[in-house]
């Protein structure tokens, strides 16, 4: 979706290329000046300081400041290209696909007997994302029936292990949607998770 750093008001701000179809291993940080300027280097490097003295050391100009040596410049052109292509689509037309498909998956997956589904009906408030469980089923056992059919959900904590404790379950399945996916990728993930719930008898 749109990001308006202004408008968020915020120090720092992260995100990876790999979740914008770019590289693995490169990303981005985005910072206030001032907040930086105030910052001192947390890694030594070639072009990180200006000059270095016996007793004294002055650093770069920013952003040179907290680029310590050899850049990782070919994830980094990479990622470029990513988002070039991301701009050219649209965020706003990516947000409107990936709802639909999120209202759509949601309405199917609602009908399946012993599905749960976590997080606000609201779709104003979610993203192209929905965590959910069987009953009484494993997350990583829905998720291998599901491989066998060649659909592709990630199962387990999802790097968040207190939401699970929280929630009181081992783990959760999670069905991510993206502007690669169609609604017939949906139906197919319905009608595996409707193979789930007859191999488990639910």
């Amino acid at each position: 979706m749109p990001v308006d750093m202004q408008r968020l008001g915020c120090d720092f701000f992260a995100f990876s290329g790999h979740k914008m179809m770019g590289p693995t291993g490169v990303g981005v940080l985005w910072a206030r000046r001032d907040v930086l300027d105030t910052m001192v280097p947390f890694q030594g490097g070639g072009d990180m300081i200006r000059e270095v003295h016996k007793h004294e050391t002055t650093w770069n100009d920013l952003p040179y400041k907290f680029e310590a040596g050899t850049p990782n410049i070919a994830d980094v052109v990479g990622l470029g290209a990513a988002i070039d292509y991301l701009t050219g689509i649209g965020m706003e037309n990516m947000r409107r696909h990936e709802m639909e498909l999120t209202e759509y998956a949601l309405g199917r997956m609602s009908a399946i007997k012993g599905v749960e589904i976590y997080g606000t009906p609201d779709m104003k408030k979610r993203g192209g994302v929905i965590s959910f469980n069987f009953h009484d089923v494993h997350p990583h056992d829905v998720a291998q029936l599901l491989d066998d059919d060649g659909i592709a959900i990630r199962s387990g904590h999802h790097c968040a292990q207190v939401l699970m404790e929280r929630l009181d379950v081992a783990a959760t399945s999670r069905a991510s949607f993206y502007i690669y996916n169609t609604r017939q990728d949906v139906d197919a993930m319905i009608e595996s998770l409707e193979n789930v719930a007859r191999v488990f008898k639910i």
